[in-house]
């Protein structure tokens, strides 16, 4: 997945954090982060417009505990919060990184969730 960005080596350093990642090829127009031993990863390139329009694509992010505990975590990592939904008796944060990218947190096991549910 690729991101259009105006600072990728910054998008690139929040998306390690929260989704556990690692730097693998960063520099100021653009940088390619994956999880630990290979696989697919996410892109960044410097793109001199700016985002307008709502994100067509999102990232979803199962939190390994609470979704509570996410969103803090995810605010101290330059994350900023866009609104709190509850539907269909669910529950989830959507969030925006730090060029304004939305993506949503979703509940945890500390929720109620179950993977047993969807297996």
């Amino acid at each position: 997945m690729s991101f259009d960005c105006a600072d990728p080596r910054r998008l690139a350093e929040f998306w390690c954090i929260a989704l556990g990642y690692e730097a693998v090829d960063v520099d100021d127009d653009e940088a390619f982060i994956g999880p630990s031993g290979g696989g697919n990863g996410l892109y960044f390139q410097r793109v001199p417009e700016r985002k307008v329009v709502k994100n067509r694509v999102h990232l979803d992010l199962r939190p390994p505990r609470s979704m509570a505990a996410e969103v803090e975590r995810l605010r101290d990592a330059g994350a900023t919060d866009h609104r709190f939904v509850e539907e269909g008796g669910s529950f989830w944060t959507i969030m925006l990184d730090p060029e304004g990218n939305e993506f949503c947190v979703l509940r945890g096991p500390e929720d109620g969730w179950s993977p047993d549910r969807w297996a």
